[in-house]
């Protein structure tokens, strides 16, 4: 079922929301959390139907927020679906003129009572999170580095202002990495005396890997440049011999240890809603995020 909207308001959204929710046959809905979307025209395409993707695992309310051109009289129309292939609900809010100064008022009504809101911002994110109009409202907030025209530099002015429930997509994807590094060093326990990190030059999740190296093992990792925007290799050096991470095409990777013989395993790109489901499933702080950006901004 789907109802459009113009020149709205939050309460016409929300009668046709219910509206919408009886006429597919759903009058209750079990859904776990609101995820707002914060995009623009160009991307919320792509964004919705990730967002749609996710709900499959997380039943949610999906609000997609574009803020419109803030000149002139305030302007809100919306799209309300439920249904439609998936298992929750969503909603999409144009906001134009001088409404756009205080979206958040709009956002605010139709958020699931009693339950955790989650920002993402698909492209270009604010540079404090925590403090922007829509971001107060989440226990989340998910930005990524990665789609902006300069990620490393982008990924360091958000975490300058870091606050607990922020997390950035390029940590994410260092997940399989960081498995991997683990359970090699659970198999080595020589003293790691040192390392080397190869990745694509502006790659944020490689320098997300170094900090991390170095901020858990005390030691200090060098970088060098690879012909790929992919991490292509991690190597740490051990008193008993190097454990290896070698990419050798873009979805696998030789994976070695000392006194072991040597294995290729999977290392391939996830989807964005593998990396958004991976988020959802943790909704409080990542401490081990916040200490790896400190040493980031500190070395």
């Amino acid at each position: 079922m789907e109802i459009t909207l113009e020149k709205t308001n939050s309460s016409r959204i929300a009668r046709a929301l219910v509206k919408a929710r009886v006429a597919a046959g759903s009058p209750a809905m079990d859904m776990v959390l609101t995820l707002l979307v914060v995009t623009d025209d160009e991307n919320v395409g792509a964004a919705l139907r990730t967002a749609t993707t996710l709900s499959r695992e997380h039943p949610s309310r999906v609000i997609g927020v574009i803020l419109g051109d803030g000149r002139g009289a305030a302007k809100l129309d919306a799209k309300v679906r439920v249904g439609e292939n998936s298992s929750g609900e969503s909603i999409l809010l144009r906001i134009g003129g001088e409404l756009t100064q205080h979206a958040e008022s709009v956002v605010l009504p139709l958020l699931l009572p009693d339950s955790p809101v989650v920002v993402w911002w698909p492209g270009k994110a604010p540079v404090n999170p925590s403090e922007d109009a829509i971001g107060q409202l989440a226990r989340r907030r998910l930005t990524d580095a990665e789609t902006t025209s300069s990620p490393v530099r982008s990924l360091k002015a958000v975490a300058r202002s870091y606050a607990p429930g922020d997390t950035d997509l390029s940590w994410t994807r260092l997940t399989p990495w960081r498995a991997l590094l683990a359970a090699a060093l659970d198999q080595s326990p020589g003293k790691v005396t040192g390392g080397t990190v190869v990745a694509g030059p502006g790659n944020p999740a490689a320098v997300l890997l170094v900090a991390w190296l170095e901020s858990r093992l005390k030691i200090s990792i060098t970088t060098k440049p690879s012909k790929t925007d992919q991490i292509a290799s991690v190597v740490l050096n051990t008193a008993n011999g190097d454990v290896r991470i070698e990419r050798v095409t873009t979805t696998s990777s030789h994976f070695s240890v000392p006194d072991s013989s040597p294995r290729e395993v999977p290392l391939g790109p996830r989807t964005l809603a593998e990396l958004l489901a991976e988020d959802l499933r943790r909704l409080d702080a990542d401490d081990v995020y916040e200490a790896t950006i400190r040493h980031m901004l500190e070395a």
